[in-house]
C-alpha cells in the first residue's frame, strides 16, 4: 500500500511523494508529466513494491506546494534545476550517491533523459514513456512535413500569460476536456486536477515550458540501459542510445500511457528493471 509523505531535499524544497516497498530495496524514482501528477503511478507502485523495489513517485517542482518557487522568476524552473531535483529526491529517499532506476513520462521523461545524459553513473536503468530522446524530438520538429510541429503546437500556447487562468476556469473545464480527451478515466482526471487545478500550481507547471523553450540542451548518446515506451509508431530514439535499448509500442494507446495502459506498461518497466539490477 502506498503512503504519501513529504521528502525535503538539501535545497530546502519539500516534495509530496507517494512511496511503497521496502525502505532498503533498490530505488525506482518515477517522474510524471504534464498535466498529470504523482497519481500517474498509482497502479505501478504496489506492483514494484511486491517485487522488492522501493518506489517513489513525487509531485515535481511546482506541482508540490512545498516545492513551488516563484514561477514569475523562470530561472527557478530551468532544466538543470529539474534534473537536480531528481538526484536530490533520490538522496532524500535514502539513496544519496547510490545507483537507482529512473522512470519518466512526458516532461518527466525529458528530465529522465537529462539525468541519464549528465549523470549516467547514477542510473542502473532508464525507462521513458511518450518522450523521445531530445535530439530525436528536435529532429522530428524540424521535418519538412511538419507533423510533429503540428502535434506540439500547444507548447506555444503555454507560453501565453492568459493560458493558466483559461485552463482552470469553470472548474478546470479545459484541463479536463482538452488535455485529457484521450480515454483517461474520470477518477484519474480528478486525481490530477486535485493537484494541478489551482492558479498557483498551473502557473508553476507552465513555467516548465516558459523556462525551457524549444526543449533544447546539450545531449549526447545515452549510456544507460534504456526502455522506451510509445503509444504509436514513433522511431528515431535508438539513434541516440549507445547502451542496451528496447522499444515497445502500445498500439491503440494515447499519450497518457499510465492512465490508459498501466498494467502492460508496468509489466514492461518491471521486466526492464530486472534485466538491469542495481
Amino acid at each position: 500500500m502506498a503512503e504519501t509523505i513529504g521528502l525535503t531535499t538539501r535545497s530546502g524544497l519539500t516534495f509530496t511523494a507517494d512511496v511503497a516497498g521496502p525502505a532498503g530495496g533498490p530505488l525506482v524514482l518515477l517522474l510524471h508529466g504534464f498535466p498529470e501528477s504523482r497519481n500517474s503511478w498509482r497502479a505501478a507502485l504496489p506492483v514494484l513494491a511486491s517485487a522488492g523495489y522501493r518506489s517513489v513517485a513525487p509531485d515535481q517542482r511546482g506541482y508540490s506546494p512545498g516545492a513551488r518557487p516563484d514561477p514569475a522568476d523562470l530561472s527557478n524552473y530551468a532544466f538543470d534545476k529539474l534534473v537536480n531535483d531528481a538526484l536530490e529526491i533520490a538522496a532524500a529517499a535514502g539513496h544519496d550517491g547510490k545507483r537507482f532506476h529512473l522512470v519518466g513520462h512526458d516532461w518527466g521523461g525529458q528530465v529522465a533523459w537529462g539525468v541519464a545524459n549528465a549523470h549516467p553513473e547514477r542510473l542502473a536503468s532508464l525507462s521513458v514513456l511518450s518522450r523521445p530522446h531530445p535530439l530525436s524530438f528536435r529532429r522530428a520538429l524540424e521535418k519538412a512535413d511538419g507533423d510533429q510541429k503540428h502535434r506540439s503546437r500547444h507548447h506555444t500556447r503555454f507560453l501565453e500569460p492568459a493560458t493558466g487562468p483559461l485552463l482552470i476556469e469553470d472548474n478546470a473545464r479545459r484541463l479536463r476536456e482538452g488535455l485529457f480527451g484521450q480515454d483517461v478515466s474520470k477518477a484519474a482526471i480528478e486525481d490530477h486536477v486535485a493537484v494541478l487545478g489551482n492558479r498557483a500550481a498551473i502557473e508553476a507547471a507552465l513555467a516548465w515550458y516558459r523556462a525551457n523553450k524549444g526543449l533544447s540542451g546539450e545531449f549526447g548518446p545515452i549510456k544507460v540501459p534504456t526502455l522506451y515506451i510509445w503509444a504509436d509508431a514513433a522511431r528515431g530514439t535508438a539513434d541516440f542510445v549507445s547502451a542496451a535499448y528496447a522499444m515497445e509500442v502500445l498500439l491503440g494507446v494515447g499519450h497518457f500511457v499510465m492512465d490508459q495502459a498501466a498494467t502492460r506498461a508496468t509489466e514492461l518497466i518491471l521486466s526492464h528493471l530486472k534485466r538491469h539490477p542495481v
